[in-house]
């Protein structure tokens, strides 16, 4: 039986469609707006694909799971404060008051995965009610005003370096690598794709489905706190009004990267591929000095695009493939 080629089995992997459009989108910006290829813009680039990228984790295990988190934005704003208060109200060290926020993150997805989970109510109406309480909740610290200027060396935590590269390249790289550990080499892992699969069929299989699904969110729920500090530490502040749009963006790298809204599709590291589409996609609409509404309706098409070359890289890898053997025969 003839082995398929190298190129045939790259194609056939699913991070080869986002990864295509990634390509695609780069060429296209950088030789229509030079400054692109400015390593100043790419360490710019670099710093805000992080915080996206991180919280996209969450977003898209979720995804897996056949569910849906509308709350990371609002959940941003509201730890952003929290954080703010414990700083600069409280007078807690930094280590504590970080650790007490990652907390409070992790017991909000738990939250919403008990609501979702046990109580039974839809995870798109719990997150919907999760986006617009967490936002209420984070008007009624410090007066509903930013708190800036927390602390010296919250700074040092996004834009500190270690071996002469940006802190955040590191959270992002140790973030992918646990949970693509998680998610591809554990029996959890197995356990969200099933639930996300079929939902039936893995409780008849003896997964306990409630608790898969409570784990996701409380996944979600530390990521988004982990956002939320590399957030106020990158601005060295607090607001209500930080992570805006935040949650549709994390959704949108998902399934950009392939994860599908069904559920039961979807790889970790691809969400990082779709976070680098969105954040490069802004950036050159930026540097051309695009208007925020053309921004909205671009990134929109893009994302349309994406899942397209997603949706069609079998077939496109394939057709390439046949095409270089006949080159090569």
């Amino acid at each position: 039986m003839t082995q398929p080629s190298a190129f045939k089995r790259l194609a056939g992997q699913e991070f080869f469609g986002p990864f295509l459009a990634l390509l695609i989108i780069s060429l296209f910006v950088a030789l229509t707006t030079p400054s692109f290829l400015d390593p100043q813009n790419f360490r710019n680039i670099a710093l805000q694909v992080s915080i996206l990228s991180i919280v996209a984790i969450g977003s898209t295990i979720v995804i897996i799971t056949g569910g849906i988190d509308l709350s990371p934005g609002s959940m941003i704003a509201f730890l952003t404060m929290c954080l703010a208060v414990f700083i600069k109200n409280q007078g807690m060290d930094l280590g504590p008051a970080i650790a007490l926020t990652l907390l409070i993150g992790c017991a909000l997805g738990i939250g919403n995965g008990i609501l979702v989970a046990y109580v039974g109510i839809p995870a798109f109406i719990v997150t919907l009610a999760g986006l617009s309480a967490f936002k209420g909740l984070a008007l009624t610290l410090n007066g509903g005003t930013p708190a800036f200027s927390l602390s010296e060396q919250l700074g040092q935590v996004f834009y500190g370096t270690f071996l002469g590269l940006p802190l955040p390249f590191f959270y992002v790289i140790g973030s992918y690598l646990l949970f693509m550990v998680i998610m591809e080499h554990t029996r959890l892992g197995r356990e969200i794709y099933a639930v996300g699969g079929n939902e039936n069929a893995a409780r008849l299989s003896g997964i306990n489905v409630a608790r898969v699904r409570l784990i996701a969110f409380s996944f979600a729920g530390a990521c988004a706190a982990f956002g939320a500090v590399l957030l106020a530490a990158r601005l060295n502040s607090g607001s209500p009004n930080y992570g805006a749009n935040i949650e549709l963006q994390a959704i949108a790298a998902a399934v950009v990267g392939g994860a599908s809204l069904a559920g039961g599709r979807g790889r970790v590291v691809s969400s990082l591929i779709g976070s680098l589409i969105i954040v490069v996609v802004q950036n050159g609409l930026n540097l051309n000095a695009v208007t925020t509404s053309m921004q909205s309706l671009t990134i929109g098409l893009i994302i349309l695009i994406a899942v397209g070359l997603d949706v069609w890289r079998a077939r496109l890898g394939r057709g390439l493939a046949r095409l270089t053997g006949q080159r090569t025969a």
